[in-house]
Formats: structure tokens, C-alpha cells, sequence
């Protein structure tokens, strides 16, 4: 049997200061139609590099040098862009990792969604609204009647993931190139997605390459394996092979991360101020009540982990926090004292003491900015310094998040990393002297080796510096690593709360039981157990009953 899609030799470049460096340097790949192939490695391997020269694409600065890249007997590499223009999006699609990054924001989803089958002749704007419903349904989006005619800005991260899968569906294409498409969702929502996604490459025998930094997610999905490693091939097996054997120490030193673990805090001592205090908050988007008389606390030097599924309300109450959306009814305290609910009305000092950390840092930080520029900006708000005075802090902090400053000081967002962008979001806080940050699923978007070294980090400045951490999250391995706390929230309420060693000892609330058993395990059989586990005979319905 011909491969559907057949890359020889594949050379990619990238230009910097008018030099072209290597890439990409020579990958071969065979994909047959209905397969599903594993594309793994750390931040740089050239992952997501691969997955877009597959649909013959390159992004800005970066060319293909050598090789081929032969979709159904079509070289994208040669093809006209007329050519390439009827293969995508009909025949090719692609899900990104950021699906906020992604959508216009001008538009809503139900007119990005039937744009694609409409202009390519697949089905006309009736029939196209009525498949992406049931699109919506089967990839289990709330409302699927309405929610496509919402605003990106109208639905959450997770939501939006999903809505993005749904639209590289649009047209039933042979081959979906999924760039890291599980990244943004909780672990039970991944579960339906995961499902969802599988059930699709299976009943229309499409072809896929799933790109993820997430082994035990790989290990669910793909076929085969191939592991990269800064542009080079490190090896390639089906996927009980690749988990059972790995035969490379790079491959194998990847199946042992996520080791890292804080020690076990002594309890805090009773009557002991809390940093930051939720007390009894009630808050609204508009007359819709989305949090119900939550409370917690946070104190000195430690962490509290805030997991639940997207919708929750767990990024909710860290608006509240910062002031960003008032609570309807209670309040929130600083050092035992009330902050005034609207941030408008907190003094500077206020606003300094809580500082926030986002999840992506692609949309975080202002690409027309240089990172001394970035940094320097909440320097000379919060502690009034100009000129040599404040170059000479934004170079202290680069060196406490382990940037070497004359290195990084001039440089653009755009010619970092990912786990560099997400250091200079952490150091952009820092400026400010806080005594608490909230961390937003600040490593969900990274590969697991720069996620560690991100929360050895985190645990160091906070050991340095008595830092206290609102550590919003859905993973549970994060949360096992880091927290001395846990707060489980669940449709805006807060279900359980306690010491982290409590949380995962039995017996637990049945749906704080539902997130620990929805955690994907290195088994190529968990999922399916996992589904049949919990009465789900069709594959395709996901139909995972939340409690």
C-alpha cells in the first residue's frame, strides 16, 4: 500500500541576521491512511517545524532547503500555491496549540467553522451549520446549538480547543496535523476530546500526526512514535515497542521526567494570617452567578493548588483576586486588612503585592517590545526607577530566573523559546515585589523537561523570596509536585479543600475521585479500559458522566 503522505530528506532553515541555520536536518516519515503517528521531543526538537512542512507550509524566516514532502503523490514542496490552496483545509487541516491565538476575534465561531467546506465546495452553509452542531455535540461543547454563534472572547480556553477540532473536521480531511490539541483542557475534558478525536481518525480512516510533549496522551493515540531531538531523528517504533523498549538514552531520559517534588511543609500554624484570604465570594458575568460563596486562604512561603475542569471558576477567582472582576457578595483580604474589590480603587501598593503569571505566554508578552522593555515596564511603575537604575534591575532579574541578561536584555519575544517566554513572564512579576502570585497553567503549554526546570524555579524563588503561589492547574502531576494545598472546584464552587497528602488519600469527594482517575497513564490500553470502566461502549459518544 502507497503511504498517504511520504517525507524524504526533509532540510529546513531559519534565517537569522541574514544567515540561514539549521533546523530541520533530514527526517524521514511514512504515514498510511487511517494511521495515527506520534511526533514527541522537548521545546526546539522541531516538532511543530515538521507538522506544518507536512502540509508544505513554513512559517516566516524559515525555508525548506532539501527533501520532499509527497501528499497522495503531490510534492508540497514543488506544488503551486494554487495547488497547495485545494489540498488545505479540505483535504489537510491542522489544529493549533493556542486556539486563542488562532481565531479571528471578529468573528464567531459558527462563520470561521463553515468557512473552509464552503469555499471548497463540500457542503453548502445550511448544511455546514448543522454539521459543526453535531461536531460540537460529539466533541461534548455545551449547548451545541448555540455556542458556535458566541465570540471567541465568549467561551473558555478549553471550549475553544474543542471548537478548533471541530472546524479541522469541517471537511473530513484525509490528513489532520494536531499541534499539542489536548494542551489548554482539564484532564476529564481531554478524555472526551482524546476519545472524540480517536473516533473520527477511525471511522473516516483518516490519517494524523499528533504532535505532544504529553507521553501518557501519546501513548493513547498514535500508531507509532518518532522522537526528535534539536532537528535530528532519535528513533522511530510503534508505540508498545517505543514504551515498553525505548533504545536511545535521549528517549529513555524522556520516559523519566516529571521526578521533581517539593517536600512535605510542616502545617500552618493555627491563627497564622494568611497572605491572601477568599472569604464567602460570590461573583457574576452579568446577571449569571459563575462563583458561589467561595472561600480560601493562602499563607506565607506556600502553595495552593486550584484544579478543577475548565469552567470551574478557578481563573474566575483569581479575578477576583486581582480585582479585575469585583465579587457580588463577600470580600477579599490582604494580610487580614480588606482590599477594596475593584482594582481601579486599590493604591499602588495594593496592586503590587498581587501579581499574576499567564498560561500562554505567546499572547503575553507584547511582541513589539524588547524583554528589557517588558520587564522594565512594571519596574518603573511600581518602584519608580528610570534610566541605568532600571536596566541595572531588569539585568538583576533576568539573572534570578537564569536568563544571562546581556543575552536576553535586547532580544524580542519572538526569538525565544517557549520556557524562555514563560521565565520572563515570571521575572515581568517579580518586578512589581510581590508577596503573592498567581500562577495561571503556567507550564501546561511546555514540554515536560522545561515544565521541571519552570517549577524548580518557581520553588526556589519561593523558598528565596517567602513567596506565596495560587497555583491554578489541571494537572494533577503539577499539583503532586508543587502544592502544599489543594482547593478543588467544580460549577463555580469550591467542593474540597486540604493539605495535599489528604487530597490524594482516600476517600475522596466523588468528583475530586473523578479528576485523580481521568489522569492519562504510559498504557496504550488505559483509555479504552478507562471508557469501558465507566459504561462508555461507543467510543465516539464520550459520554463521561461527570459527578
Amino acid at each position: 500500500m502507497s503511504a498517504l503522505l511520504k517525507i524524504r530528506g526533509l532540510k529546513i532553515e531559519g534565517r537569522s541576521d541574514e544567515v540561514w541555520n539549521p533546523i530541520i536536518n533530514g527526517v524521514d516519515l511514512d504515514l498510511n491512511k487511517g494511521e495515527v503517528l506520534g511526533l514527541i521531543g522537548e521545546s526546539g526538537a522541531g516538532k511543530s517545524t515538521v507538522g506544518l512542512a507536512a502540509m508544505g507550509f513554513t512559517r516566516d524566516g524559515v525555508r525548506i532547503s532539501a527533501g520532499s514532502v509527497e501528499f497522495d503523490g503531490v510534492n508540497l514542496v514543488t506544488a503551486s500555491a494554487a495547488v497547495k490552496r485545494g489540498l488545505l483545509g479540505k483535504r489537510i487541516a491542522y489544529v493549533a496549540q493556542s486556539a486563542a491565538a488562532s481565531f479571528n476575534p471578529a468573528h464567531k465561531l459558527i462563520d470561521q467553522h463553515t468557512e473552509a467546506p464552503v469555499q471548497h465546495g463540500v457542503s453548502g452553509r445550511k448544511e455546514s451549520e448543522a454539521d459543526a452542531i453535531e461536531l460540537y455535540e460529539r466533541l461534548r461543547l455545551p449547548n451545541p446549538e448555540e455556542i458556535g454563534f458566541r465570540y471567541p472572547h465568549q467561551v473558555s480556553g478549553g471550549q475553544l480547543q474543542r471548537a478548533m477540532t471541530a472546524m479541522a473536521m469541517a471537511c473530513r480531511p484525509d490528513l489532520i496535523i494536531f499541534d499539542e490539541p489536548t494542551t489548554a483542557l482539564d484532564v476529564t475534558t481531554q478524555i472526551e476530546v482524546l476519545a472524540a478525536i480517536r473516533d473520527i481518525v477511525e471511522q473516516f480512516d483518516t490519517a494524523a500526526i499528533y504532535i505532544t510533549h504529553d507521553l501518557a496522551v501519546v501513548a493513547q493515540m498514535a500508531d507509532k512514535i518518532k522522537v526528535l531531538l534539536k532537528g535530528d531523528e532519535v528513533e522511530e517504533a510503534d508505540t508498545r515497542t517505543m514504551l515498553s523498549a525505548p533504545q536511545e538514552d535521549y528517549t529513555k531520559s524522556l520516559w523519566a521526567v516529571r521526578s521533581f517534588e517539593r517536600p512535605t511543609k510542616p502545617a500552618v500554624q493555627t491563627g497564622a494570617t494568611p497572605v491572601i484570604s477568599v472569604k464567602n465570594v460570590t461573583a457574576a458575568y452579568g446577571k449569571v452567578d459563575v462563583l458561589h460563596d467561595i472561600s480560601f486562604d493562602m499563607h506565607e512561603g506556600r502553595t495552593v493548588a486550584v484544579v478543577g475542569e475548565s469552567g470551574s471558576g478557578k481563573s474566575t477567582a483569581a479575578r477576583c483576586i486581582t480585582g479585575l472582576l469585583p465579587p457580588r457578595i463577600g470580600h477579599i483580604e490582604y494580610m487580614g486588612e480588606a482590599l477594596p474589590l475593584d482594582y481601579r480603587k486599590r493604591n499602588k501598593m495594593q496592586l503590587r503585592q498581587a501579581q499574576m503569571i499567564y498560561q500562554m505566554a505567546d499572547t503575553a508578552l507584547n511582541p513589539r517590545k524588547t524583554i528589557g522593555e517588558i520587564i522594565g515596564r512594571p519596574v518603573q511603575f511600581y518602584m519608580g526607577l528610570t534610566g541605568p537604575q532600571r536596566r541595572k534591575r531588569v539585568e538583576e532579574l533576568l539573572a534570578e530566573i537564569e536568563l544571562e541578561p546581556t543575552q536576553y536584555i535586547d532580544r524580542l519575544p519572538s526569538e525565544l523559546s517557549g520556557g524562555q517566554k514563560q521565565r520572563i513572564g515570571i521575572a515581568r512579576a517579580l518586578a512589581a515585589e510581590p508577596k503573592f502570585i498567581i500562577c495561571d497553567e503556567v507550564t501546561s503549554a511546555l514540554d515536560q523537561l522545561v515544565a521541571e526546570g519552570i517549577l524548580k524555579l518557581l520553588a526556589r524563588l519561593q523558598d528565596e523570596l517567602g513567596l506565596s503561589y495560587m497555583f491554578i492547574t489541571h494537572d494533577l502531576a503539577t499539583v503532586r509536585a508543587i502544592a502544599d494545598e489543594v482547593v478543588v472546584m467544580k460549577d463555580g464552587r469550591v467542593v474540597e479543600q486540604g493539605p495535599k497528602l489528604e487530597m490524594f488519600q482516600p476517600p475522596h469527594h466523588p468528583y475530586t475521585d473523578l479528576l485523580l482517575s481521568s489522569v492519562p497513564e504510559m498504557d496504550p490500553d488505559w483509555l479504552t479500559n478507562l471508557l469501558e470502566s465507566r459504561g462508555v461502549d461507543n467510543i465516539g459518544d464520550a459520554a463521561v458522566d461527570k459527578m
